[in-house]
């Protein structure tokens, strides 16, 4: 792997998981000499707030928004969404195009030009089959905005469709750090048709990374999100599970620094 010391890559965890999950990943790049962050989302992972507690998307998504308002100039953004991630990591591409030299969706939500965020949930929701979430417990939380939908990915659900080609200890380990996710689906901003523009998201670069092995979100599905989204490039990890971060953490890593390298 070649270093780009100006590169820093920050990293986005999907539904319920927390930095955590890329453990593996992280400190694979440093010893690259890259410099690599993995965010807590609000309410995720050690982050001190509950999730009643997140007024909306923009409150959860705000650690990575404030660490990409204050990368100082010069310093080139590579940003990865993992899963609910993407929608992350989109946002603070609207909100921060010119900060950004690449944003790498991993078997992500990735939106496309003039839609609304929320429609690549939407569509993925249709797709899935009854009982998809399996042992998963849904709720309802009571927060100052009204009752917010919230979901907490079920053991069986983690072991058959997310962790199916990852090591059983990492497997054990999400069991132990997982906390209730929501994906915000009745919030303004995942309904903004306006907010994700030629100029500013879709200025930035995209690659969409593909785990070929995904139980979760399928190839085909993961395709098709890349169909409807005109000028995303494309990688792929053979044999990633949905967790690719935990199941394929060298190939992801050689992966990124390619990514990284074109875009310098």
């Amino acid at each position: 792997m070649e270093s780009s010391s100006d590169k820093h890559f920050i990293v986005v965890h999907g539904l319920s998981h927390g930095a955590w999950c890329w453990y593996k990943v992280v400190a694979r790049l440093r010893a690259a000499g890259h410099r690599a962050t993995a965010l807590d989302m609000a309410a995720s992972g050690v982050h001190p707030a509950r999730l009643d507690e997140v007024a909306s998307f923009e409150e959860y998504s705000r650690p990575l928004l404030d660490a990409v308002a204050a990368a100082p100039d010069g310093e080139r953004l590579v940003l990865v969404g993992h899963s609910l991630g993407g929608l992350n990591v989109a946002l603070a591409m609207a909100r921060f195009p010119s900060k950004v030299a690449a944003a790498v969706f991993l078997a992500a939500s990735m939106p496309r030009v003039g839609s609304h965020m929320g429609i690549s949930i939407e569509e993925f929701m249709e797709t899935i089959e009854p009982g998809f979430f399996m042992d998963s417990e849904t709720m309802l939380l009571n927060t100052e905005q009204g009752p917010r939908a919230a979901l907490l990915l079920g053991p069986n659900l983690l072991a058959s469709r997310l962790y199916d080609q990852s090591p059983a200890e990492d497997l054990e380990l999400a069991k132990l750090l997982l906390r209730p996710g929501s994906q915000f689906m009745d919030d303004p901003v995942m309904k903004d048709e306006t907010l994700l523009t030629d100029g500013n998201y879709g200025s930035v670069k995209r690659v969409f990374v593909i785990a070929k092995a995904d139980s979760s979100m399928t190839e085909d599905m993961q395709r098709r999100m890349v169909d409807l989204s005109p000028g995303a490039e494309v990688e792929e990890i053979a044999g990633a599970d949905h967790m690719a971060m935990i199941s394929k953490p060298k190939e992801l890593c050689d992966v990124l620094v390619k990514i990284a390298n074109k875009y310098d």
